[in-house]
């Protein structure tokens, strides 16, 4: 399968998240790419948006290859590749990225608070899943929060991550059969673009209203 962009994503995953229209339920995207594909879910179902700040941790010699994971509180998720790898180097890595992750979930809230969880349907949605490893932390650290109910929505992923992280879910949508699966996510889009921080920024405030006129009266 291959999409023409992150907004057509959206637009494919909505239409196969139709059930949970208005419901109880809220999207939470990993940032940043899928945030653009969990901005179009919301919209077009009528739910809140909120994001998951999850960081990779790549290898030394290949930052591409994740060996890790780690969220804005600082779980930690490692892969077995990880074995071998510098401990010193780890943790330096480790702590870096953590730090992003709350940069980003600071930025890109804004005054909002992070949505209360606790007996909702969460939909974890990104732009694509390769290794498994971020989005299995997000899983975790929503799992955490008491949901009722914990979907994974995503364009495509391969099959062993598909198998993963399907064990610790409530349901799992993917978009394109995980065999077919491309080898890396952007192979499936037409526009694959880096997404920045400004337009995450643009889509969060959209989706609310609230945290959109606290954020620019607080810059007035």
């Amino acid at each position: 399968m291959i999409l023409h962009d992150r907004a057509d994503a959206g637009k494919r995953l909505a239409k196969a998240l139709a059930v949970y229209r208005a419901t109880n339920a809220v999207v939470l995207a990993l940032p940043r790419g899928g945030v653009v594909v969990g901005a179009v879910i919301a919209s077009t179902l009528g739910l809140p948006l909120d994001i998951i700040a999850v960081r990779k941790i790549g290898h030394p010699n290949n930052e591409e290859y994740a060996i890790g994971a780690v969220n804005a509180e600082g779980t930690l998720l490692w892969d077995e590749a990880a074995r071998g790898v510098d401990e010193v180097w780890l943790q330096e890595e480790a702590a870096r990225q953590q730090r992003e992750a709350q940069r980003r979930a600071i930025l890109y809230r804004g005054a909002r608070a992070p949505l209360d969880l606790a007996g909702k349907i969460a939909i974890i949605v990104d732009d694509g899943i390769a290794t498994g490893l971020t989005m299995r932390l997000a899983i975790a650290s929503v799992k955490a929060q008491n949901p009722a109910r914990v979907v994974v929505a995503v364009p495509v992923a391969p099959s062993d991550s598909v198998h993963a992280i399907s064990n610790e879910v409530d349901e799992t949508i993917v978009l394109a059969p995980a065999d077919e699966f491309l080898g890396a996510v952007g192979a499936h889009y037409d526009r694959f673009e880096q997404v920045d921080d400004d337009e995450v920024v643009r889509l969060m405030d959209a989706a609310s209203p609230i945290a959109y006129s606290e954020r620019h009266e607080k810059g007035k």
